[in-house]
């Protein structure tokens, strides 16, 4: 089997095993959420009611998010026999994750500049209308993060299967993502697109729980000042997210894995072999969810090292799906 042809073969699997569920459930929160926006916009032009238009409209920037995670995974699955993807389609996904976490410092931005400009010129609120709304906002972001949640179990309990494939000239190719008896990898990652998701109805139910309680708050007690100090609360949550998120999808998208406890699993595994073989040039990056790929260089006193023996003490790394080893024989002995 061919390099590329196994690539193919690789997240074809992937996508089919784990990623149909994630798709089928982001495009269903995003129809939700389409649904939602347009009735509370509609009900709002209706009844001239600037807290339902203002909820239609945050609800659109979620929508668009949502629905860019759903493309991904779309375009992931077309794309997922083209052989100009060395490894496979995974990225397309998290960089449809990294974009979702800016569209979500942009939600946070705007909430600041609401919750600012509310503090400086305070504005009548019908609060009975506006708690509906958010209760309503609340319900539909817990129903959505429960589909979600449900496509993301979905997705992890058809990821076990076990398949080898090989490949000439000191490669090695290994199906990823579970063990022989359907378990993650040790360290197995997170589906970024669909946390992307996640995330987003998660920042609109935080935002609406924090609108309730400003709203019952200022009803009560006329605490106005409350509404907007929640807005810039939620605000500040949404921007730690979203920072999380970048700084997850942004390292897989520049490969800064150097730092990950594979990369010692893998020098340990292979300096273990006969001859005290070292380590000369060693690149490991991710693949895919779980999955990761690396370029060797070895030194070595031993006849007995090849490519082959490497290969077989990697074996025990699941999460190793492809490697290319180099190997160096040094004439000295260790002490001369």
């Amino acid at each position: 089997m061919h390099a590329h042809d196994l690539s193919r073969w690789t997240h074809a699997h992937e996508f089919h095993a784990g990623n149909t569920a994630a798709e089928r459930g982001t495009r269903l929160v995003m129809w939700i959420t389409l649904a939602t926006m347009v009735v509370e916009i509609a009900a709002g032009w209706w009844f001239n009611s600037m807290a339902l238009l203002a909820d239609g409209w945050h609800m659109s920037s979620h929508a668009l998010a949502i629905g860019l995670a759903a493309f991904a995974y779309r375009a992931a699955r077309r794309y997922s026999v083209d052989q100009r993807f060395a490894f496979g389609t995974w990225k397309i996904e998290v960089l449809s994750g990294y974009t979702s976490a800016i569209l979500l410092v942009g939600v946070a931005l705007l909430m600041i500049a609401g919750s600012v400009e509310r503090l400086v010129s305070p504005q009548p609120i019908a609060y009975a209308e506006a708690v509906v709304v958010a209760v309503v906002g609340l319900a539909v972001n817990m129903v959505c993060a429960l589909v979600l949640a449900r496509a993301g179990d979905h997705g992890h309990h058809h990821h076990g299967h076990d398949h080898h494939g090989h490949h000439d000239h000191g490669h090695h190719h290994r199906s990823h993502a579970a063990d022989r008896h359907g378990h993650e990898p040790r360290h197995g990652q997170a589906d970024l697109n669909l946390r992307s998701a996640y995330v987003h109805v998660l920042a609109d139910a935080a935002t609406s729980v924090l609108a309730i309680a400003a709203l019952v708050g200022a009803w009560m007690f006329g605490w106005t000042w409350l509404d907007p100090l929640m807005g810039i609360a939620g605000a500040v949550l949404v921007a730690v997210w979203a920072k999380g998120l970048m700084q997850q999808t942004g390292a897989v998208l520049l490969d800064r894995e150097m730092d990950h406890p594979v990369v010692d699993e893998i020098r340990e595994v292979v300096e273990a072999g006969p001859g005290e073989p070292r380590i000369a040039d060693l690149h490991v990056w991710r693949v895919g969810r779980g999955a990761y790929a690396c370029a060797i260089s070895v030194v070595t006193h031993s006849d007995q090292e090849t490519p082959d023996t490497i290969r077989a003490r990697l074996a025990e790394h699941e999460e190793v799906v492809h490697a290319t080893i180099e190997i160096n024989r040094c004439c000295a002995r260790p002490g001369r």
